[in-house]
Formats: structure tokens, sequence, C-alpha cells
């Protein structure tokens, strides 16, 4: 049972707290009919992207199994059938969708659906276009922005928008600069079009520019104490960026839940921005 639970990489459902974010910035989080659709909808998108993950590691098997670290994988290392993977993926879709349907109607279902085919087209053979492959990888942060607004019916600001936009950029390039750096571009052939430079510049304007459109969201906020977490999102950045500098794989997942002080770092920024939003 353990192998099969790992198949739907439970811990990246982290990422998953985006759909919740416009209720809680709407200052809406204690609207309890608003509050169970996020969280319902955060239930069934981490049903979805399990099962992409599925998709991705049945597609992948031969490359993670050359891979030192992707080798350990359920389906890779062989402890769980691909047959079987197969059809808990589509158990997993189906439910996504069922509750998406149930919750928020066609446009939610619209928002799985798009997450779904971008993210296929990603394992068919995007994955190897450079940039177009970071690109799907900001579209999967993106579109869980977009779910959670189709789930509560709460309307996106335009700043959170590009913010998500650039730190997610940030995300994508660091992955790829530290996969390049681990593997030598042995392990994903879209390595091969990428170099350090081009990483290093790129993620760090994206960071410098979702630093920016974070604080000029924080002050067009209608919260007058928010743009005082401006410093602490600057800190949080410093820190990721110090781990992804390190032996990290760039993946932001796995930096976070391997370094304790960052997931404090964090915890505290969540609970200042909620103090700030709410008291």
């Amino acid at each position: 049972m353990k192998e099969y639970i790992k198949c739907l990489r439970p811990h990246h459902w982290i990422k998953n707290i985006l759909v919740f974010l416009p209720v809680i910035f709407n200052r809406s989080l204690f609207d309890g009919e608003l509050a169970i659709k996020a969280v319902v909808g955060i239930a069934a998108f981490s049903f979805a992207a399990s099962a992409i993950y599925i998709l991705n590691d049945m597609m992948d098997y031969e490359k993670d199994r050359a891979h030192p670290v992707k080798c350990r994988r359920p389906i890779a290392s062989g402890k769980v059938r691909k047959e079987i993977a197969a059809a808990i993926g589509i158990v997993l879709t189906l439910l996504a969708m069922a509750v998406s349907w149930k919750i928020a109607g066609v446009m939610a279902v619209a928002m799985l659906f798009l997450y779904a085919v971008i993210n296929v087209g990603y394992s068919m053979g995007l994955k190897n276009c450079p940039i177009v492959d970071v690109v799907i990888l900001v579209m999967g942060f993106l579109l869980r922005i977009f779910y959670g607004s189709a789930v509560t019916g709460i309307e996106i600001s335009n700043w959170l928008y590009l913010t998500i936009i650039a730190f997610a950029f940030y995300f994508g390039l660091g992955k790829r600069r530290n996969e390049l750096a681990g593997s030598g571009g042995k392990t994903r052939k879209v390595l091969q079009y990428y170099n350090n430079n081009f990483l290093d510049k790129n993620m760090y304007m994206c960071v410098a520019l979702g630093i920016m459109f974070y604080s000029l969201w924080t002050i067009e906020h209608t919260s007058r104490f928010l743009v005082w977490s401006v410093p602490m999102v600057l800190v949080i950045c410093m820190k990721y960026s110090l781990d992804i500098e390190g032996r990290s794989d760039g993946d932001p997942v796995e930096v976070l839940v391997h370094d304790k002080v960052l997931v404090i770092m964090c915890l505290v920024y969540g609970l200042a921005v909620l103090g700030m939003l709410y008291l």
C-alpha cells in the first residue's frame, strides 16, 4: 500500500494550497460555504495532479530507471505495475472531474481539463521543447489559482496573476538549472538546450519581477498592513535561493520539505498575513 501512495506523490499536494489563495486574500476565510468549496476543490485538484504524476512516471519509466534518485520511484523500480497505476490514474481523473462538476460546474471542469491536456502534451513530447517545458510548469501553478477562482467565484487580482507567473518561472527555471548541474544533461533531453548562464540570469530576473509584482499588489490591497509582508517575502526568497545554489535538485516542493528553517519561515509568513488581513 505504501508504494501505491507514493505513486500519488502526496507531498506535492502542498502546491494545491494555491487553490485556497483567492479565499484568503479576499478576506473570505470565515465564509463557511466558500471555505468548504475551496477545501473540496483542493482535494479534487490533488486527485487530478496525482493522475498526471502517474502518467509522467509511466511515460518516463526508462529514463527514471537511469536517474540516481528517480529510479526509486514505485513504477520505475517495478514495485507498482504499470497496468494498476494506469487504472488508479483513470479513477482519480474521473473522481476529480465529478467533484469539480458538483461544486462549481463547467468552469472548474474546464480548468481541470485544460490542466490535464497541457500535462498530457508535456508527457507526450513538449517536455523536450526548451522554454515550452518551463511554460507548462508555470501553467500548472497558474491553473491552480484560476481553478480556485472558478470554485469560489472570487475574481483574481491582476497583480496576483502576475506574481504567481513570475515566481512560477523562477521555480521552473531553478528546477532546470539544478537538474542540469546534477546530471550534466543526461537525464532530460531538453537540458541539452539550456546552459547555466541562461538559467541563472532568467531565474533571478523572474524572482525580482515576482517581488516587485507582489509589492505593488500589497500596496493596492484593501489591507493597509499587507505591505509589511514584503520584507518577509524577500527573506524567504533569499533562503530559497541559498538552498537551490547548494545540492538541491531544484524541485520547489523538495526544497521546502527538506529545509525546516524555510518551512518555519513560510509558516510565520502565513500567520503574519492572516493577522494582517483578518485582525
